[in-house]
């Protein structure tokens, strides 16, 4: 089986659970390929060596699986570097939260043996495709998470007119709108007090950051529709931000988001459910007076 690495570069401290993910991954006779930056903070940072077919350098990549090592922001990246590629990717956490990379140090030996006994399953995961004809947003324009319409800095705030499949929906005064995907919910949507949405829903879900009008609410969406957006600003720009990855955009360019034609291919355990996300990483039932 060929395996790519990749890894955030922020981990010195995981250095063990590293090495003990590369020491498994050569037992069970893995062909490892490590991304060329990873590669560089392992034997700079750390000292350590992997044992390694070769590495990833460019954005094309002949591999039978992607493992990601790090939170959800490296899962992100990623799956950004994987794009239409149709490489599933396995999300290892060594981060916070992890809801992408949800398999924990103590799982990481049993998850590589389910791997390669191909006892696993894919999840497809919606993205969403960023379009615009004035000026393109540079790189890479699909998002997995969101794509945010913020305003910049302290900036007032911005209105966001906004239209579903050619109907004038309304504006929003705010300072921002998040577009998310049922894998977004999760992220900065929730933080804006957007709703859960279960990742196999064919939904989109629209959440304005701090709006001027309180009744002003979270709105789902089919992933089906065209999103249209067009912005006022005083300062005359603002901030576009694909999964984190933001770019100043001039006020008064049309901006439209649609479903992606691909889909992120996600593995996940057969005894890791949604359900059981929820409840470890949102403590989901727990209650805090026991101890």
């Amino acid at each position: 089986m060929k395996v790519g690495v990749f890894g955030s570069e922020y981990q010195i401290e995981k250095q063990n659970l590293i090495k003990r993910l590369f020491e498994k991954l050569r037992s069970l006779g893995a062909e490892i390929y490590v991304d060329s930056l990873f590669y560089t903070f392992l034997t700079d940072a750390l000292g350590y060596e992997p044992p390694m077919k070769g590495q990833i350098t460019g954005d094309e990549f002949d591999l039978d699986v992607v493992l990601s090592i790090g939170g959800d922001g490296t899962f992100l990246r990623t799956a950004a570097r994987v794009n239409k590629q149709d490489i599933p990717i396995l999300g290892i956490n060594t981060g916070r939260l992890g809801f992408l990379a949800d398999v924990s140090n103590n799982e990481i030996e049993d998850t590589l043996e389910e791997l390669f006994k191909n006892y696993y399953r894919i999840e497809e995961r919606t993205l969403l495709r960023l379009h615009t004809e004035e000026r393109t947003f540079k790189g890479y324009n699909y998002a997995l998470n969101e794509i945010a319409i913020l305003k910049r800095d302290t900036s007032s705030m911005i209105t966001i007119h906004t239209s579903l499949n050619d109907e004038y929906l309304t504006s929003y005064q705010a300072d921002g709108l998040v577009v998310a995907t049922p894998t977004g919910s999760t992220a900065y949507s929730m933080s804006v007090n957007g709703p859960i949405i279960l990742p196999q829903s064919n939904s989109i879900v629209l959440s304005p950051v701090a709006p001027h009008s309180l009744n002003v609410r979270p709105l789902v969406i089919p992933d089906s529709y065209t999103i249209t957006l067009g912005v006022e600003s005083r300062s005359r720009n603002f901030l576009i931000a694909l999964d984190g990855h933001s770019e100043v955009f001039p006020a008064g360019i049309e901006l439209k988001i649609t479903k992606a034609d691909y889909t992120t291919k996600v593995i996940k355990r057969y005894n890791h459910t949604f359900y059981q996300t929820l409840r470890e990483k949102l403590m989901w039932g727990a209650d805090a007076r026991i101890k």
